[in-house]
């Protein structure tokens, strides 16, 4: 009988920051599954700074999403109609159809999750892709060893939260974090356990650079870029000789529809013998079973603590998707499709959960 559904697409190219008139919420029908297929109902949308270079015309690392096409994006989801063995009604997956209410698709592209080990969530942020990026940006990019002082931009986000205390699990004698706010400096430092935390949006006392500096007098031996610009730079000048610096994101220029000038200091990187490695997930995903082993054992034992932010509805997903560029969520920033009673918790261990405002 096929089902009718929302996706959300792009019908033009953003300039600068995405708006309303960028986006739209269309109704579709799908058919039911053809033999080897699967009708998924998404049950949560992962919302990801990534997805804005895929707005610009022009393919990066990913390809640029089609106008007029349904967007996408990693989704949790729950199989209600099945044509295929393997993944019987009531199987919970996890895709990159996300971005619509429903997704059509072949076995193959929808992959089970062991929601005994975690809730469903978590494989969207902290099991997922992004505490993967945490994982191998600090384990293999930056290879913080035993000793090191770690500096970590975008500290009360998604990655940055949890790369920091991976920092701290292999051996870090000092972490330190970057946050947009006293609040969330605060959050980095009683919450996800940093040493330091400075306030970027501060800008008494010599700036970001000053603030590195009182939290790092020995300087630093890491550096796990989220941000770029006036951060980069900030720990250029902070960073000791023979410094390694994972490039894993530049939010900050995000949205420029001419890109910002870079760090001006590039020379103390020659002068210090400073490593700086960018990298992309995607090349790493057959670590993927050995992240979610450690991963989920420290969200066991509490030595891994992560935030959730949700927005609720499909309707509310490109608001979620503004305000997390914006910097307005602490941990992972999550559209939920089908929100809990009101008394059904939204705590699971090792897991906050905040209405986004």
């Amino acid at each position: 009988m096929g089902v009718d559904t929302r996706e959300w697409r792009l019908i033009a190219r953003p300039v600068g920051e995405l708006t309303a008139a960028d986006v739209e919420l269309a109704t579709v029908t799908l058919p039911d599954p053809k033999p080897g297929q699967v009708l998924v109902a998404n049950d949560w949308l992962s919302v990801d700074p990534y997805m804005r270079g895929r707005m610009d015309e022009g393919d990066t690392y990913l390809p640029a999403f089609a106008l007029g096409e349904a967007m996408t994006g990693s989704a949790v989801g729950t199989v209600v109609a099945s044509a295929a063995p393997e993944l019987p009604v009531g199987t919970t997956v996890l895709h990159v159809a996300g971005w619509r209410e429903h997704a059509l698709l072949d076995a193959a592209e929808a992959r089970p999750i062991d929601v005994r080990r975690a809730a469903p969530s978590a494989y969207l942020g902290v099991l997922g892709a992004t505490g993967l990026t945490a994982y191998i940006g600090t384990t293999e990019i930056a290879r913080v060893g035993t000793g090191d002082v770690v500096f970590v931009s975008g500290a009360a986000g998604a990655v940055g939260s949890v790369a920091g205390q991976i920092a701290r699990q292999l051996g870090a004698a000092r972490v330190i974090g970057s946050a947009g706010g006293p609040d969330k400096a605060a959050l980095v430092v009683d919450e996800f356990g940093f040493d330091a935390a400075v306030d970027y949006t501060d800008r008494g006392g010599g700036g970001l650079t000053a603030q590195l500096r009182a939290a790092a007098p020995d300087g630093i031996d890491v550096y796990f870029d989220n941000v770029g610009g006036d951060h980069l730079q900030a720990a250029l000048d902070v960073l000791n000789p023979f410094g390694r610096v994972a490039l894993c994101g530049a939010i900050a220029g995000y949205n420029d529809a001419i890109p910002a000038p870079g760090p001006n200091n590039l020379m103390s990187a020659i002068e210090k013998r400073i490593t700086l490695r960018g990298f992309i997930v995607g090349d790493h995903l057959d670590r993927t079973g050995e992240w979610v082993r450690r991963g989920a054992g420290w969200l066991a034992d509490g030595s891994l603590r992560v935030r959730e932010t949700v927005v609720d509805g499909i309707d509310n997903a490109v608001d979620a998707f503004l305000a997390m560029m914006r910097g307005a969520n602490t941990g992972k920033m999550l559209v939920r499709l089908n929100p809990p009673r009101r008394d059904e918790s939204t705590h699971t261990d090792g897991v906050s959960h905040a209405r986004a405002r």
